[in-house]
């Protein structure tokens, strides 16, 4: 017994130092991302005003890809073709402009401190990870039976979907560096206030729901995060784009940071997807977590304030969803109310388990 608590309290110390070294690996990714998007805005970004303000009338509200092709002159029947230029569509109606260069601002020294700062990310996710896999190994349970505990999986799983699109081939590069940024605010908050020494589950716990339960909701709080970042940055750049086609002035340093990133129209796209890929999935949550409760507490569902807050979210996210398929509600009101889905999902991730009383509050953290 003493040998087995020896061995559980250093695997605990193990995962505490493997948590600090990820933030000390997250805080160099965070530099190398502002070195990034510094070096980026002292070149000729490659997107001017004028660009987008002439783009629109370029694409016509369509989809287009320019291919030039040209001929040998020696008689040969091979065509020569030039690289396309790609135009996001947008809806009916919007602007098509070009996708920004990215963070780096298409320089060498700028996308060579992005790729740093994407390998350091990806270094502070395994030791994050190993960190809590120690700690599931230390309290022989899953490790989300507190909010520290839940806080540094949630982080980990960010940065692991993050790092799933950039292994997928995706522009998503641009996340980075709020996502380092939210991520050591987060750990940080964890390992000061929120810390709680390792310890087992009340018994009406002990289920396997809580692997499926738990497990999902910290997924499905991931990517909302990831749709949050992305609708957050479609609100920016859209206003932008509005400055610019009716030829109001921009800030330099403000136009540099605008037109590296994508397109409007390629925000709100990648937002409305992630956020409707996920939403099935926030849903099975629910369901799962009212089975549980049935099992742990012999109710499927009490007006619990987690389960209230958690279908409160659910109507958020239905209700953007229904705004995107409503012709009056597209672009800046569907994207509001994405935010305020999140802020609903935010306010259920701090606010509900620490300020409220109910069956799922860690009031003692």
């Amino acid at each position: 017994m003493i040998l087995a608590a020896t061995t559980n309290e250093n695997l605990a110390n193990t995962a505490n130092v493997l948590v600090y070294s990820s933030m000390a690996i997250y805080t160099l990714a965070f530099f190398a991302h502002i070195v990034e998007w510094v070096l980026g805005s002292r070149s000729k970004v490659g997107r001017t005003a004028a660009a987008l303000t002439g783009a629109g009338t370029a694409a016509k509200a369509t989809a287009t890809v320019e291919v030039r092709t040209a001929e040998k002159e020696n008689g040969g029947g091979t065509a020569v073709l030039e690289r396309p230029k790609v135009i996001t569509r947008s809806a009916a109606g919007r602007r098509d402009v070009p996708d920004g260069p990215g963070a780096a601002g298409g320089t060498f020294k700028g996308d060579l401190y992005g790729r740093i700062a994407v390998s350091m990310t990806a270094l502070g996710f395994l030791l994050e990870a190993a960190g809590v896999i120690s700690r599931a190994m230390a309290v022989q349970r899953a490790p989300w039976g507190n909010m520290y505990e839940f806080s540094t999986t949630f982080s980990t799983v960010a940065v692991g979907t993050y790092l799933a699109f950039l292994l997928t081939k995706k522009n998503v590069r641009w996340i980075g560096l709020p996502l380092v940024t939210t991520v050591l605010l987060n750990l940080g908050i964890a390992t000061t206030v929120l810390y709680t020494d390792s310890d087992q589950l009340v018994p009406a716990l002990h289920s396997y729901w809580l692997w499926i339960h738990v497990s999902t909701a910290i997924f499905c709080g991931a990517v909302f995060y990831l749709g949050a970042v992305g609708t957050l940055f479609y609100l920016l750049r859209d206003v932008y784009e509005s400055k610019v086609a009716r030829g109001a002035t921009v800030g330099r340093a403000w136009a540099s940071i605008m037109e590296r990133l994508p397109a409007a129209a390629t925000l709100d796209k990648f937002s409305y997807r992630v956020n409707a890929a996920v939403f099935p999935l926030w849903t099975f949550t629910i369901i799962a977590g009212a089975i549980w409760a049935g099992d742990a507490w012999g109710r499927y569902w009490g007006w619990d304030p987690k389960e209230v807050w958690s279908f409160i979210t659910w109507v958020a996210y239905a209700c953007y969803l229904h705004a995107r398929a409503t012709a009056g509600w597209k672009g800046r009101k569907a994207a509001t109310l994405a935010l305020v889905a999140f802020g609903c999902w935010l306010f259920n991730y701090y606010g509900v388990n620490i300020f409220v009383t109910g069956k799922h509050s860690y009031a003692g953290v």
